[in-house]
């Protein structure tokens, strides 16, 4: 495995589990101060919300090198 494949494959494995770790996080702060549902959708909402951007953002990319690549 050459160095770039394995930087590349320990980029997505550890950020995606820093991101399921930060989403333990916001699940246990909204139980911790009992936020009850609306509460902890609200948490995970306004915080979870850069997750998902950060997520979203590369496969946003992908669908628009596809639609450049049909278009040529």
């Amino acid at each position: 495995m050459e160095t770039e494949q394995f930087e590349a494959l320990m980029m997505y494995t550890l950020v995606g589990g820093l991101m399921l770790f930060m989403a333990f996080i916001i699940w246990d702060l909204a139980k911790k101060s009992k936020a009850g549902r609306l509460g902890t959708a609200i948490l995970f909402l306004g915080l979870g919300l850069c997750l998902f951007a950060f997520a979203a953002k590369p496969i946003i990319g992908y669908f628009i090198e596809m639609a450049r690549h049909i278009q040529t």
